[in-house]
């Protein structure tokens, strides 16, 4: 095939690339190509690598023996990338000051927007990862989570041997913006090798920010079982000291958790500059300077400052503080290149709680150093509290409506025992109302009396969808209805009216001119019931037909599906991606725990969506449902098939 392969590519340079170039500028008129050669011999692939994710590669030039030793290359892949990934999250500044009378030290002097504290309590119910005789028998796992909130990672104990985990471990994490910014936990089992994932999960911190006190069971997402038991407090930092002793009465009374080292307190230091140190060991020679920073256990430094005896830092630090009335922060600046002390500093915190906005900003004089060597700083102390800090009437959230709310009421797991939810701080509070969407006034005001055209029957052929089945347990109080009605979701697109936009966009640019036919946007053949042993309302989604094409490659189709007004993340229930077809077939069964009397008055919200890359544009809606439950066959079921319109609205039976 070469030599075949060369006339044609010699033709497409000749036919095609010449008069392109040549028609792209006028200065380019004569531009051709003299010779075209790309040899006699056929071109050889040694080998072709295929990824399912976009990987990093780093390639060390020069130095290909040193990292032919085994685990050196992907050791030093695994520090580059945890380095970039440090700086891909938040928080992270960037300080430009934009008016000259701003004083830089203000703006290097964050203050963090909250602090929240997890409670990794325990798991239930988890997957067996370790298999015995070559998989015939298996075993449990050993289990073990990594935590993250930002840049910040923790890591739990492992578990041996236990598929019902209890961790009982705290941890603290500083919240800079908390719109846009999740929890997220993995769980893995512990192996020489390599450890198995057993399960992830992420929580939106402005679900947490705004009930303060979280303490259920939440399904894990990517396994097919599991649970995790988290209690989760978000922490206003509070610039006054009227409730500090209510904080530490409170801290000291939790005594049964593994941690008892729980913080009332966060220490904000920002460490600008020091004037006049010694010289050091020798006369003549300037010290390194870098400083020493601790509170009880906890100790800090900053960077080495070369060659200088007014070195300037301008580096943030911060201190969880157990009880600040007895702790001290302790300065002390050493010389790095001659090991030894350039003078100290002892501050009671207590100093801190007598001044005003608990915040001191001063040049502190060094003790054992020169007689005029001092140290600047500025230090604020927060005080750690579950109320909620007093703000302004027309104070309102931009990422307000963005995620779902959690409810004391609604969040109830079908798990047993259940965990009962603490009340929230203020319970004589008022509610403020939560926006309705488009689609929520629609289904409010559909007809919910008339059943669906199709003859209700069940298919005997549910045995087949029982490998897929998604055991995602969720009940829903309805007392919540009368009370709040959740925020949407920022993952539905019926709180994003773009996306319904832009597929009306699509839907005229595929008419251009013709009639299109009844179901413009496809069918979904969905098999509905609900069973009163179980308490729960089954849906199948068998597949879909006649798709429209996202893209020139196709569409890749999934479903999701809530059980409205509940659009909360955790009532949220997704089949799998179907890869380049618009004909997909799925099998897979979901249910919602819910009684008959309730689900009745409740809707079905179906969406066909394309499944894009991370960061991709290929993301979007490829039609939606909405299905009144108001049907007294909801009982016996029935198969049908429904099309798909751009809002959901008026859903008509096919067959």
């Amino acid at each position: 095939m070469w030599p075949f392969i060369c006339q044609f590519i010699e033709k497409l340079f000749r036919e095609t690339i010449e008069p392109a170039v040549r028609g792209a500028n006028n200065h380019l008129s004569t531009f051709s190509f003299t010779k075209i050669d790309i040899g006699h011999q056929p071109l050889r692939i040694n080998g072709v690598k295929v990824y399912t994710e976009n990987l990093l590669e780093i390639n060390w030039t020069g130095l290909t023996n040193l990292l032919d030793v085994p685990g050196l290359n992907g050791l030093s892949d695994t520090i580059i990338l945890d380095i970039i990934s440090n700086y891909l999250v938040l928080p992270n500044r960037i300080t430009v000051p934009l008016v000259s009378e701003v004083q830089i030290a203000q703006l290097r002097f964050p203050i963090p927007k909250g602090v929240l504290r997890i409670h990794f309590i325990e798991a239930q119910d988890l997957e067996g990862k370790d298999t015995y005789l070559k998989g015939i028998v298996k075993g449990k796992s050993d289990p073990y989570g990594i935590i993250r909130v930002g840049n910040q990672i923790f890591q739990s104990k492992v578990i041996k041997e236990n598929l019902n985990p209890k961790w009982n471990e705290v941890y603290e994490a500083l919240v800079y913006e908390h719109p846009g910014q999740e929890l997220e936990i993995e769980l893995f089992d512990e192996d020489p090798d390599k450890d198995d994932f057993l399960g992830s999960l992420m929580i939106d911190l402005i679900e947490v920010e705004k009930e303060r006190l979280l303490d259920e069971w939440f399904t894990l997402d990517e396994v097919s079982k599991g649970k995790l038991h988290l209690k989760l407090e978000w922490l206003t930092l509070m610039p006054t000291a009227d409730n500090l002793d209510k904080v530490l009465t409170s801290i000291r009374a939790d005594k049964d958790q593994a941690n008892d080292g729980l913080s009332s307190a966060l220490l904000i230091l920002y460490l600008d500059s020091a004037r006049n140190l010694p010289s050091g060991k020798k006369i003549n020679s300037n010290p390194n300077p870098l400083v020493l920073l601790s509170v009880g256990h906890k100790a800090q430094e900053s960077k080495i400052r070369y060659k200088t005896n007014e070195p300037v830092w301008e580096e943030n630090f911060t201190f969880f503080v157990h009880n600040p009335k007895r702790q001290d922060l302790e300065v002390e600046v050493r010389d790095e290149q001659h090991q030894c002390s350039l003078g100290n500093l002892k501050l009671p915190l207590s100093q801190l709680l007598e001044s005003e906005d608990l915040t001191m900003h001063q040049r502190f004089h060094l003790s054992n150093s020169g007689p005029n060597s001092t140290i600047n700083m500025k230090i604020a102390l927060r005080v750690l509290s579950l109320e909620k800090q007093a703000r302004s009437p027309d104070h309102q959230h931009s990422a307000q409506v963005k995620r779902p709310s959690f409810s004391k009421d609604a969040r109830k797991s079908s798990f047993k025992p259940q965990v009962p939810v603490s009340p929230a701080s203020d319970p004589n509070k008022p509610v403020p109302a939560s926006p309705v969407t488009d689609s929520d006034k629609k289904t409010d005001t559909s007809d919910k009396s008339q059943p669906p055209n199709a003859s209700p029957q069940w298919p005997t052929d549910l045995s087949r969808s029982s490998s897929s089945l998604h055991a995602s347990n969720f009940s829903y109080s309805p007392s919540h209805l009368s009370v709040k009605e959740p925020t949407p979701s920022i993952a539905s697109d019926i709180s994003l009216p773009i996306a319904t936009q832009e597929l009306r966009q699509r839907l005229r640019q595929l008419e251009n001119g013709t009639t299109l036919g009844q179901s413009p946007l496809g069918q979904i053949q969905l098999t509905i019931r609900h069973s009163s042993q179980r308490n729960k309302l089954i849906v199948v989604v068998h597949s879909c037909r006649n798709l429209i094409a996202f893209s020139e490659e196709g569409s890749d189709p999934y479903v999701r599906m809530y059980l409205l007004p509940d659009k909360r993340r955790s009532g949220r229930r997704k089949t799998h991606v179907s890869k380049k077809t618009l004909n997909p077939v799925f099998d897979q069964m979901f249910d919602f725990s819910v009684s008959l009397p309730e689900v009745q008055r409740r809707t079905l919200d179906v969406a066909v969506k394309n499944s894009g890359g991370f960061l991709s544009k290929d993301k979007g809606l490829l039609g939606k449902l909405l299905i009144p439950l108001a049907s007294e066959e909801l009982a016996k079921g029935w198969t049908q098939w429904y099309d798909l319109t751009e809002d959901g609205t008026r859903p008509q039976g096919a067959s």
